[in-house]
């Protein structure tokens, strides 16, 4: 079969690579009819190579349609159409049961001291084969999938793998009272359909943050009061001070993660990270903080005092420093982790199959073949041709 392999830094291929097989039998294995590229995708593209392996398949955004079933799968049959969790989930341990498929302890990559395994997300995760491909290996046939209807396209439902249980749970999590002010760091595929859950959910005001016009006015063009962090600078928390009564938002959701711009000093040692041999580089990683904290610092000043700070951008360090005096003396709340995606689906689902009120059927900016990866990948990273959102449809 075709797949997304990565092959080094910036370097993502499509190669041909051996067909999926049952090999438990609870195992199902899925043909592809699209999967997305995440905003996490471009931080094994640029930031998290040291746990790669040259020819990994990437991709954790996958849906399509059970082609094989192991002889103890009962739940779907062939000809079934599905959408696959980005996280590897069990639906049965004591994690599970909590409502934590993050953290389930049947797949937790003990290793690594990580979570529950992820698809095509480097050896902190299991190196799970992942969803940027034609054939999808998925096991726990009977609990992992999520049966959707035939019928609408794809991509009513495709962003149940990812982008719409992440942005549910970053709203979930950032406690926006009723009628409340919320902002929204990053623009970017969750943070925009962050906005639009916040606003199906009842925030009285939704601020977007981003400095890509092309995000900013797809912002805008669905309610959200978008600010350009290059036109406002250093002055942004008081301009958003005074657009929430002198005060703050309530929540501040950061969807920006490691790689935010404004943090010249982290980038620079991102960047040369990068040039280390890789052993070197995971262990730099895994024990010294790497990322670019500027979204974060900036949630943490502009959040109200009690107010809260939803993280649903990647981080990767180990040793960030926090301004620890500042979060305690304003009393911040912070919630953050892996989107549990089987947590909310029963949220989310009723909301794709009557209508389509958080308009995912045009979330999508460019649909493209698997085997334009590479060139979508890099346009993703780039921020060109007003990419937020890239399917790839085998």
């Amino acid at each position: 079969m075709k797949a997304v392999t990565w092959h080094g830094r910036r370097d993502v291929r499509v190669d041909t690579v051996p067909d999926p097989r049952i090999e438990q039998p609870t195992d199902i294995v899925v043909g592809v009819t699209s999967s997305g590229i995440c905003g996490s995708d471009l931080h094994l593209y640029e930031v998290l190579g040291p746990f790669l392996e040259e020819g990994d398949i990437l991709g954790h955004e996958p849906m399509g349609v059970v082609e094989e079933v192991g002889p103890e799968v009962t739940a779907v049959r062939p000809g079934d159409r599905v959408v696959i969790p980005f996280n590897v989930s069990c639906g049965t341990c004591f994690m599970c049961g909590q409502g934590l498929h993050s953290q389930c302890e049947t797949t937790q990559v003990h290793e690594q001291g990580s979570g529950a395994a992820l698809f095509g997300y480097t050896k902190l995760y299991g190196q799970v084969p992942g969803g940027q491909a034609e054939f999808l290996r998925v096991p726990f046939g009977n609990t992992l999938p999520i049966k959707v209807p035939d019928g609408p396209p794809d991509d009513r439902f495709v962003y149940l793998s990812d982008v719409l249980p992440t942005a549910w749970q970053a709203v979930d999590y950032a406690s926006v009272p009723d009628g409340g002010s919320l902002v929204v760091l990053g623009l970017g595929p969750i943070g925009d359909m962050a906005c639009r859950v916040a606003q199906h959910r009842g925030a009285g005001k939704v601020i977007g943050v981003d400095l890509v016009p092309e995000r900013l006015e797809r912002a805008r063009s669905n309610g959200v009061e978008a600010l350009d962090l290059r036109e406002h600078g250093q002055d942004l928390p008081k301009v958003i001070r005074d657009m929430t009564d002198g005060r703050g938002p309530d929540s501040v959701v950061d969807a920006v993660g490691m790689e935010a711009h404004g943090s010249p000093t982290a980038q620079v040692t991102q960047q040369m990270t990068a040039m280390l041999p890789d052993a070197i580089q995971g262990w730099l990683m895994k024990r010294v903080g790497v990322d670019r904290l500027h979204a974060l610092y900036l949630a943490i000043d502009i959040v109200r005092r009690g107010g809260t700070i939803s993280l649903s951008g990647v981080y990767g360090g180990m040793a960030d420093p926090m301004p620890m005096l500042r979060m305690f003396d304003k009393q911040i709340q912070l919630r953050m982790g892996q989107a549990n995606v089987h947590r909310w689906v029963p949220d989310i689902l009723p909301l794709l199959v009557d209508g389509d009120p958080l308009g995912v059927e045009g979330f999508a900016t460019h649909r493209v073949r698997l085997g334009q990866a590479p060139a979508a990948y890099q346009m993703f990273q780039e921020k060109r041709d007003g990419a937020v959102k890239v399917l790839l449809q085998p």
